[in-house]
């Protein structure tokens, strides 16, 4: 029988070097309104999944992709305005 104690010494080898950075961890920070505004367009998709989409359904998927268009026409000028230009 092989004991995967040995196996966890070579996967966790380099379990320091895969955290993310403070760089990378800023980056999410950055594109979390985004990433959120798009949870909100998948779930107004997933609710109708098994149905025939109401009025209701098809306003809240509007919105929440009107949202999620807003959240990245945000990011891009956000990147743009650190860069000396606006999109």
């Amino acid at each position: 029988m092989n004991h995967i104690v040995t196996v966890q010494d070579a996967v966790t080898a380099f379990a320091d070097f895969m955290e993310p950075t403070n760089a990378e961890l800023d980056a999410i920070e950055q594109e979390m309104p985004v990433i959120l505004a798009d949870v909100d367009l998948l779930d107004a998709h997933i609710v109708t999944l098994d149905r025939t989409p109401t009025e209701l359904d098809e306003r809240r998927i509007r919105r929440a992709r009107r949202r999620a268009l807003a959240a990245r026409v945000a990011l891009v000028n956000r990147a743009a305005g650190r860069a000396g230009g606006a999109a």
